[in-house]
């Protein structure tokens, strides 16, 4: 049976850890009068606030999948663990690594609407973006994307991992929204070939959906908060990258080539 009462909720994304972030989104879906959120996963690895974090999610109601560095704090070893999902990991306790283990990695909402991290196989690879071999960032060709999705059939599919806040349209009307990320506005990966990926802004970002008879509007919003102050406290955690994009929404070439060896 398909869900029919028009719904208007928020998807917020890769909070990784930024409890000032969080909290400011949480307060700006509260005054645009949404109670429902649906979460899409790393909400907790970074050099900054896991646990704060953990608490302002214990507080609310969210529908929540895992990410890939949520993943990684349950399958891998502390020893093992790159430095932010380690640094996160020593701050949270036990019982929200099991929460964390109970959550699956996709999810059909209300019968209405596809949830993923990354793609629905995969929650470690780009959907609406791709990345060349010398390291660019682009959007990822119309025909690729649509070739991900085949297999869905809700009109509304939410994505997140990259960080950036997108609407794509498919040819035959669905829709695949990324909400951005509410606390990590740029970053470095090495992965599959070392890149940097940059929102431009400081800002938390999320995303608001409101059913409008069979079709969805989608809002992105960008919401200031205090990221000056989170940039200070990566930037004591020896974390130079995470305070440069939480201070400017941007990595520095110089950043960049320190970091990736390039």
């Amino acid at each position: 049976m398909r869900y029919t009462r028009a719904m208007k909720f928020a998807a917020i994304a890769d909070i990784h850890g930024n409890s000032l972030a969080l909290e400011a989104v949480l307060a700006d879906i509260r005054n645009q009068g949404i109670s429902e959120i649906v979460n899409l996963g790393d909400f907790f690895s970074s050099p900054l606030d896991a646990e704060g974090t953990a608490e302002l999610l214990r507080g609310i109601d969210a529908v929540s999948i895992r990410g890939n560095h949520d993943r990684w704090l349950i399958e891998q070893a502390p020893e093992e663990m790159g430095k932010s999902d380690r640094i996160a990991h020593d701050q949270l306790g036990s019982d929200t690594l099991d929460w964390i283990r109970e959550l699956p990695a996709t999810l059909i909402w209300r019968d209405e609407i596809f949830l993923c991290h990354g793609t629905p196989e995969d929650d470690n690879t780009y959907w609406l973006e791709q990345v060349t071999q010398d390291g660019r960032v682009r959007s990822a060709a119309l025909k690729d994307i649509e070739a991900r999705a085949q297999g869905i059939e809700q009109k509304l599919i939410l994505c997140a991992h990259t960080h950036l806040p997108r609407t794509v349209a498919l040819a035959d009307g669905r829709l695949i929204v990324n909400p951005g990320s509410v606390g990590c506005p740029a970053y470095i990966d090495i992965e599959p070939a070392p890149h940097k990926v940059q929102a431009g802004n400081p800002n938390a970002c999320y995303a608001i959906l409101e059913q409008q008879g069979e079709d969805w509007s989608v809002t992105h919003r960008h919401v200031p908060y205090d990221h000056l102050e989170m940039s200070r406290i990566a930037m004591e955690r020896g974390s130079p990258s995470w305070a440069e994009g939480l201070a400017t929404g941007w990595i520095s070439n110089e950043t960049f080539a320190a970091i990736a060896g390039r």
